[in-house]
């Protein structure tokens, strides 16, 4: 997976400034006071802070899902959503969010209650200055922003707000110690993610190992992750500490975790509840600091119906959810990520080869089952292929045979959903053409307008209902 380049560079970059390469630490506030707003604006910006300032909780979850602050300061006391109700809602949304709660004299028992529930901390109003600047500096050190550039996302390409949305969400938990579980299909890039939350986590400089929990025997699967005592395994001439130990301080990436036997399963829900492990054919248990990353491909949703998966051990792994968009969700990755292994097996080969306009325009468009991954591997193929220094369109065709795929103009899809949308009403309402309007917000001549541009009538609706 070392070839894959999870695209990400979604909308434009904020300016970095010259220090080392970081961005500015975004900070949102929320209060309804706009004088307060203003001053807290004016203070945080002159320490270089990327502020944005709201007047209400729900302006807030909106702005955050667009600004992905770093830290969050708000008043407790609002309409109609209060602080402790967007607390908890951050909470939900983007785990490992730090938020810092303003308060008035008579309501700092609430604020105490708050910290409680997972707020970082407080702030009495009126606001002391140097107060708030420290507060801020603590926090975003705790939420490892201040440890942390770009480099932890060096490996991932993209422009897709989609992919920037995932990225947000792993450094926001990259701060904690929270398990992850990332999925998605198979090539889309989970790996690079899960050491992408490694390199932005406070365990950076300690060991990344991954491990793929389909791709062994149980026997040998249980001996590289817990490891062996000698003489435990026929042939065994010597120990072995397992993974568990070599990532000790670091991060272990459990690839296709849904593939573990069920009776592993056991063994590793044991080690997750009691931060012990115990090798084959030992008799001593061994403490490790670990933070587990899970990866699949498969439902373990339908898995824990099937009885292929343990559910406690599901919900010990699935403290946090990140679900890895398909090369299709994010089409606008493809010219950027074609470009990026071109670039990388020049280096590699010394040949050096583009694609034709129309060669790339048909990358862009065509299905990829295999995401990232048989993106690679064609690049890869036309650049060993093509006998000239631009790959033509035909070789691409060759290369894809019946995964080229049709992607509709903007009016086809336009079209497309509305007949959609109409049928789906008419089957609501049976046929019935008043009713059908009335839940569209529609006049009765428009509706039929409508139903005549895209060839339906409301008859053959009520015929499908007798």
């Amino acid at each position: 997976m070392t070839h894959l380049a999870t695209a990400l560079q979604s909308e434009p970059r904020k300016t970095l400034p010259a220090n080392g390469g970081r961005r500015k630490a975004r900070i949102l506030l929320v209060d309804d006071d706009p004088g307060l707003l203003r001053l807290l604006t004016i203070r945080l910006r002159a320490e270089s802070y990327d502020v944005e300032a709201v007047e209400s909780g729900p302006q807030a979850l909106g702005a955050a899902g667009r600004f992905r602050p770093d830290l969050v300061i708000t008043d407790l006391r609002m309409e109609p959503m209060d602080g402790i109700a967007l607390l908890k809602e951050l909470q939900v949304r983007w785990p490992g969010l730090k938020v810092i709660l303003l308060t008035a004299h008579g309501t700092i028992p609430d604020a105490v209650q708050a910290t409680q529930m997972g707020a970082f901390g407080f702030l009495t109003k009126p606001v002391d200055k140097q107060e708030l600047l420290d507060q801020v500096q603590k926090a975003l050190r705790i939420s490892g922003f201040g440890a942390s550039n770009e480099d932890w996302r060096a490996g991932i390409i993209t422009r897709s707000a989609v992919m920037e949305e995932k990225l947000a969400q792993a450094h926001m938990v990259a701060g904690t110690d929270a398990r992850v579980l990332i999925t998605g299909e198979s090539g889309t890039g989970k790996e690079l993610l899960a050491r992408a939350i490694h390199l932005a986590s406070p365990r950076h400089d300690r060991p990344f190992v991954a491990i793929n929990c389909g791709a062994m025997a149980e026997n040998l699967l249980e001996s590289e992750l817990f490891g062996h005592e000698k003489g435990a395994f026929t042939g065994a001439t010597s120990a072995h500490e397992g993974l568990f130990r070599a990532a000790d301080g670091g991060t272990l990436m459990l690839d296709e975790i849904g593939d573990m036997p069920l009776r592993l399963q056991v063994k590793l829900l044991r080690v997750l509840q009691e931060g012990l492990i115990r090798p084959v054919g030992g008799t001593n248990a061994l403490a490790v600091n670990v933070r587990v990353v899970s990866a699949t491909h498969r439902d373990l949703q339908q898995m824990l119906t099937e009885g292929q998966f343990r559910e406690d051990l599901y919900y010990r792994l699935n403290v946090v959810h990140i679900e890895m968009p398909s090369l299709n969700r994010r089409r606008e990755d493809i010219p950027l990520l074609v470009a990026h292994f071109l670039a990388q097996i020049a280096e590699e080969s010394g040949t050096r080869k583009i694609y034709a306009p129309e060669a790339v325009e048909l990358l862009a468009t065509a299905d990829w089952p295999g995401n990232i991954r048989q993106l690679y591997n064609v690049v890869r193929q036309n650049v060993a292929l093509s006998q000239t220094p631009i790959i033509p369109v035909e070789l691409v065709q060759q290369s894809l045979g019946g995964t080229v795929g049709h992607l509709p103009s903007f009016d086809e899809a336009r079209d497309e959903f509305t007949r959609s949308y109409l049928s789906q009403i008419l089957q609501i309402t049976t046929g019935n053409v008043t009713q059908a309007a009335r839940l569209a917000k529609r006049n009765r001549t428009d509706f039929y307008k409508l139903l005549a541009r895209h060839q339906l009538t409301a008859d053959e609706f009520k015929q499908r209902d007798k």
